[in-house]
């Protein structure tokens, strides 16, 4: 699996509120019009901005706070099609991947804004192609490829049955 696309930047300790704030919560069953506040406490408008395909690039500890799956499954129906951090809240990094947004671990520090980045999940690769730096980041296991191929954990359920590991 390979993905291209723009980078968004963010820092550290970018929390559930951060990606849609509490205010918006009683749109949780409105998911169209959940997906238009997207961070929007911090970018303004960035659900306008943002292209399909568009990747975050964050600091340590994304989606950090509440347990809400709403917010990984906003940003992928938003466009992005992954987050690649240094590190993740291990509730958010698993409902990423539940809800089919590929979330990868690796270091960020020197990817910046607006560069176009190519992310191999199989091969364990990032190429920041506006830099034309290469980096390795450890590969997803299989089953969670598996689970992002289907576009997410009840995909892969509805055409394989239980979850086989």
């Amino acid at each position: 699996m390979i993905l291209r696309g723009k980078v968004w930047k963010f820092g550290d300790d970018i929390s559930t509120d951060h990606i849609i704030p509490g205010r918006f919560y009683h749109l949780r069953s409105n998911l169209e019009e959940l997906k238009k506040h997207v961070f929007e406490d911090i970018v303004p408008d960035f659900y306008k901005k943002i292209g399909r395909g568009d990747i975050i690039v964050a600091g340590r500890n994304f989606g950090l706070g509440s347990s809400r799956e709403h917010a990984p499954l906003i940003i992928k129906l938003a466009g992005i099609d992954a987050i690649i951090a240094n590190s993740f809240a291990r509730i958010f990094y698993r409902n990423a991947i539940n809800v089919g947004l590929a979330a990868i671990i690796c270091n960020t520090d020197d990817i910046q804004e607006g560069n176009e980045l190519e992310v191999r999940l199989d091969e364990g690769m990032l190429e920041d192609r506006t830099k034309g730096i290469k980096s390795n980041f450890s590969p997803l296991p299989a089953i969670m490829r598996k689970i992002l191929d289907e576009g997410g954990l009840d995909g892969y359920i509805k055409k394989h049955g239980s979850l086989k590991i």
